[in-house]
């Protein structure tokens, strides 16, 4: 049984480990509110740890007891893990996200990339926005970025078919939308508003990118144009809430 095609696997789990009748804890991440994303055969290199993480799914939680040969083997890990020892773990799956196609299509060359079908980059672009949405999530707003940014650069290449364009433009907006608000909570406004106009050009009646210029521009104490978005968006959606709310900050 071979887990290297997996070991790109990114998977978040909240875990406790133990020595004997689950009474000496000797590692966990249970006091931590946002769990880092860990990749298997990186991260996390316990031989039992990995193959008890693949047969479980998203949300579940599970109790692994993991003899020497799938744990710390015999010589332990000292001081902590005496030698020849049965540990347990008590693991909870978070989220798994499957990064593989994404690290090996960044190992290519931008030639062997422009020859790759439209569909793959596009995939590879959406798991990395994917990424992005995780980390942004965990209010990791740096990590965010850059994960849209990276999906954003392999989005360059044009076609001449226009259904193709089309898909690529969609896949654009979208991360247009993602840096632009990511920008606001890093409070760069200034970067929040160059990517909402971005997505202006590709759609001007978007009601979010004229919320995002709005809100950007309002922090910036550029009133007459937060206005001028902010009234186009609720002409688009009138009964829009923070649309609404941002009018009334703004007044």
């Amino acid at each position: 049984f071979s887990l290297s095609p997996l070991l790109a696997l990114g998977c978040t789990v909240k875990y406790s480990g133990y020595l004997g009748n689950w009474n000496k804890l000797f590692c966990s991440n249970g006091n931590s509110k946002y769990p880092r994303l860990m990749k298997l055969g990186k991260d996390i290199t316990l031989w039992g740890l990995e193959i008890g993480l693949l047969s479980m799914t998203k949300g579940e939680a599970a109790l692994f007891i993991l003899t020497p040969e799938y744990a710390y083997g015999q010589r332990g890990c000292p001081p902590s893990i005496p030698p020849n020892t049965t540990v347990l773990f008590k693991v909870e799956v978070l989220d798994f996200i499957d990064s593989e196609e994404c690290d090996a299509f960044f190992e290519l060359t931008s030639e062997q990339r422009d020859r790759l079908p439209l569909e793959k980059v596009l995939k590879v672009a959406a798991t990395e926005r994917e990424f992005g949405n995780y980390f942004f999530y965990k209010q990791r707003f740096k990590i965010a970025k850059d994960r849209y940014k990276r999906a954003l650069s392999i989005l360059g290449r044009s076609s001449s078919s226009k259904a193709e364009q089309s898909q690529i433009n969609a896949s654009k907006l979208l991360l247009f939308l993602n840096l632009s608000l990511t920008y606001l909570k890093l409070e760069r406004a200034d970067r929040a508003l160059k990517y909402g106009e971005l997505a202006l050009e590709m759609d001007q009646g978007n009601a979010k990118a004229l919320f995002r210029c709005g809100q950007a521009c309002l922090y910036m104490r550029e009133y007459s144009k937060s206005r001028d978005f902010l009234a186009r968006a609720q002409c688009i959606q009138p009964f829009n809430r923070d649309i609404n709310n941002e009018l009334k900050k703004l007044a």
